[in-house]
């Protein structure tokens, strides 16, 4: 029975872990939070630091293979491990690559990939010399998260709402549509796609608020998003499960935005929806069995559940019984006990061959049910 480990204990390493039941795989866990949401249901947990070279080279040497639910790991710890015999996924290089917006930006331009123009900024005095440049959006090199660390630079008048640290400035797109394609790829560099999903973001927490799958898109931009996919993840060199997010502008261009070297927010759905689920599809990587069935049973969406604005505290879920009273709707709670305004504290799949069902379903779901203190 082989040994992995997964660096973070969020909600992301949960999904994996009640997945890995179905699965002769001993688990491991690395976070410094003790009642994290995947901290009961892995064999071992260990607490330590994710980001400390010691914490995550002693959790990770004396397993057969490593994987994580969040960038902000110690690469130089994984590239330890993968030259002492560790399996890592994905590989440390690749990993490299995409934490670093900087180097992930200039990794696709490096290989031809469709993305949208960028400038370097070193600091705050530099972007003020691209007042040419706007509109255009700024992301912090390192750090970034589920939407922190990113700024809207439309007019001189926004310079001071950048960063002052390196970071990216990337020419503004005339968004159409947000996409995001989930790729694996084993170890033999055989790959599976899953469909592409419609990504609606709330545009004051640039967060993911729900989506739709499959996409609502021409066969022609699905193809070229599906390739644009492909053409990021062959070029990585790794194997993993990545998610790619794209772009569709008023001209049905495609550009890829950013990419994920792990399991994604995009791919939730497919935990009902597809035959194999994103979680599924990476302990079949890790794993070395076969690569999963990607195809969709049904349509699916999803709705991300937030703490409330105006709410700290203990959460609790309300309207959740006139949810469940719903035919083919799966909540999804992550675990965590409190909970404060835009926090990720679960989400709902819903499943339904009509999409202008699903939407009605989306709309009951985001208007029944609330997270807020009891």
């Amino acid at each position: 029975m082989k040994k992995v480990g997964i660096l973070g204990g969020g909600q992301l390493g949960r999904m994996l872990l009640q997945v890995a039941a179905n699965y002769p795989v001993e688990t491991f866990v690395l976070e410094n939070d003790s009642n994290c949401p995947a901290a009961h249901l892995c064999d071992h947990f260990t607490k330590g630091n994710i980001t400390n070279f010691d914490d995550v080279y002693n959790f990770g040497k004396g397993l057969d293979a490593i994987t994580i639910e969040i960038e902000s790991v110690n690469e130089a710890a994984l590239e330890k491990l993968e030259s002492e015999g560790v399996k890592v996924y994905p590989k440390p290089s690749a990993l490299k690559t995409i934490k670093d917006k900087i180097l992930q930006k200039q990794f696709y331009k490096d290989n031809h990939i469709k993305s949208s123009d960028f400038v370097i900024t070193k600091n705050l005095a530099e972007l003020e010399k691209h007042i040419d440049f706007l509109p255009a959006v700024h992301k912090v090199g390192m750090g970034g998260y589920d939407g922190r660390g990113v700024q809207v630079i439309r007019t001189k008048d926004d310079i001071k709402k950048g960063f002052d640290v390196p970071s990216v400035l990337e020419k503004m797109v005339v968004i159409k549509k947000e996409l995001a394609v989930i790729v694996a790829v084993n170890d033999k560099g055989e790959t599976a796609i899953y469909d592409c999903v419609d990504m609606v973001v709330d545009p004051e927490l640039n967060l993911l608020d729900y989506q739709i799958s499959p996409a609502d898109i021409s066969e022609a931009i699905a193809k070229k998003a599906a390739i644009i996919a492909l053409q990021v993840v062959t070029k990585l060199k790794s194997p993993g499960i990545f998610a790619v997010e794209l772009f569709v502008d008023k001209d049905d261009e495609v550009f890829v935005n950013e990419t994920a070297p792990r399991v994604h927010n995009s791919g939730h759905h497919s935990i009902e929806a597809n035959y194999s689920s994103q979680f599924d599809m990476l302990w079949r990587v890790i794993l070395s069995y076969p690569l999963g069935n990607t195809a969709h049973i049904l349509p699916a969406a999803i709705v991300n559940l937030l703490g409330a604005e105006g709410y700290t505290g203990m959460a609790y879920y309300e309207g959740l019984e006139e949810v469940l009273e719903s035919d083919n709707v799966f909540v999804h709670i992550y675990g965590k006990v409190e909970t404060k305004p835009g926090r990720k504290m679960g989400h709902v799949t819903i499943l339904h061959k009509d999409k202008e069902e699903l939407l009605k379903q989306v709309t009951l779901v985001k208007n029944s049910l609330r997270v807020i203190t009891g």
